[in-house]
């Protein structure tokens, strides 16, 4: 072990675990430790403090490794100045490159700490301007160009892991990363809290939908919270947009009727005359404005000013017009509507959940709701640590948080089929 370096970290190391999971880290990267002091709290709401002296075999093997322990939020006790290299081609980081945490995160540069505008992990740093007006901000690899300023190796980078308020009633609400079998009516309390905290302090409220939110009737439970202002964005594919649009034109969704339950004569065709309506339209906000569609998720968004993102996938149908289906440029948009974002909640989607966690800074809330137990562990087994999933029945739960957050909001039926009697 040729090569050594000295961290600290301070929290709940015990009780989280989290001192437990860098040692296990050192040894995954086969490295080596000493532990050279460590203060233990004494009561509940006591912090931990750790200084450890981190050895691997060479110093690209300790950067590497570095690096992952700063995803547990463990810092250099001397952490020195940034070391900024320059890109050589588009699309490509250079050699040793700083591989970014969602965590809130600051550089050393010119004896100046500079905080990272748009923390988001597994990016590069970019550093654009000089002295006193240089700036630092993510950058996705496939938006490096040649020339631009990149930070490399831990050295001059700090971070900072979100502490809960332990005493809190607020969103620092699940104890455990998943709740399948706590009061289903607490836990949606507790979220709608969560929503009408982040409004009351000026935050955006980001929605993740998959097709679920349809297929299980919730579609009048959104539209309700949408139009009492609970919906800021929505992030979803081509498959909620379209058949939330196929319920408002023909009362089914993938040709089930949504009011009996059952499939329709020539309903497995609705879906695809209801992508080719909007399309004769031109878009979802032109069908809105042209009286072609009236009703649904996408109409009050579309009435209330709410922006939303379609990011498309090899599967689609038609797609609609206003699907993304470059997934580049859907990423794009969608980080373009995560400023001032307070709390987001993931409905039904385990492909855009995984996503947009992997663009939210570690200090947004965000909630994940699936009747899969996999989908809503699956953000944190990607590095979203900040998420909690609750599981069960999506219909359900969006009726009872509709319920909570908009008091006039009664359940209202499912829409008939066009033409019924």
């Amino acid at each position: 072990m040729s090569a050594s370096d000295t961290i600290e970290i301070t929290g709940h190391l015990m009780d989280g675990g989290i001192l437990s999971l860098i040692l296990n880290d050192v040894r995954e990267y086969e490295g080596d430790y000493t532990i050279d002091r460590f203060d233990v709290g004494r009561e509940t709401n006591d912090t931990s403090h750790a200084k450890l002296t981190i050895m691997a075999a060479d110093d690209d093997a300790l950067q590497r490794l570095l690096m992952r322990l700063q995803t547990r939020g463990a810092n250099l006790v001397d952490p020195g100045e940034a070391t900024v290299e320059a890109a050589l081609s588009d699309g490509v980081f250079p050699d040793g490159f700083y591989s970014s945490t969602n965590l809130d995160t600051r550089v050393r540069l010119g004896g100046r700490w500079i905080t990272v505008t748009n923390p988001e992990m597994d990016c590069g740093l970019v550093v654009t301007g000089e002295g006193d007006g240089a700036q630092v901000a993510t950058v996705p690899m496939s938006d490096v160009r040649a020339g631009m300023r990149i930070v490399c190796g831990v050295g001059g980078v700090r971070v900072r892991v979100p502490t809960p308020d332990r005493d809190s009633e607020s969103f620092g609400f699940m104890e455990s990363d998943v709740s399948s079998e706590k009061p289903q009516a607490l836990l949606v309390r507790q979220v709608a809290d969560g929503m009408r905290e982040a409004k009351a302090a000026g935050k955006r409220v980001v929605w993740v939908g998959g097709p679920g939110v349809v297929h299980t009737g919730a579609a009048p439970a959104m539209v309700a919270m949408v139009e009492a202002g609970f919906v800021d964005c929505l992030f979803a594919g081509n498959a909620l947009a379209t058949h939330d649009i196929e319920s408002s034109l023909y009362g089914t969704s993938l040709g089930v009727d949504l009011a009996q339950g059952r499939g329709v004569e020539h309903g497995h065709e609705h879906h695809i005359r209801a992508l080719n309506t909007i399309r004769k339209a031109g878009s979802i906000a032109a069908a809105v404005d042209q009286g072609v569609l009236t009703g649904g998720i996408m109409h009050a968004l579309v009435r209330g000013g709410h922006p939303f993102v379609l990011v498309g996938s090899v599967r689609d149908d038609g797609p609609l017009p206003d699907v993304y289906t470059d997934v580049l440029e859907g990423q794009r948009a969608m980080r373009a509507q995560l400023g001032g974002v307070g709390f987001c909640l993931m409905v039904a989607t385990m492909l855009h959940s995984v996503a947009t966690g992997n663009i939210l800074p570690a200090s947004v809330p965000l909630v994940c709701v699936d009747i899969n137990p996999a989908t809503v562990t699956k953000l944190a087994d990607r590095g979203s640590s900040q998420a909690r999933g609750i599981v069960t029945d999506v219909g359900l739960f969006l009726e009872q948080l509709a319920h909570e957050l908009v008091p006039s909001y009664t359940t209202a039926p499912a829409p008939g089929r066009a033409g019924a009697t």
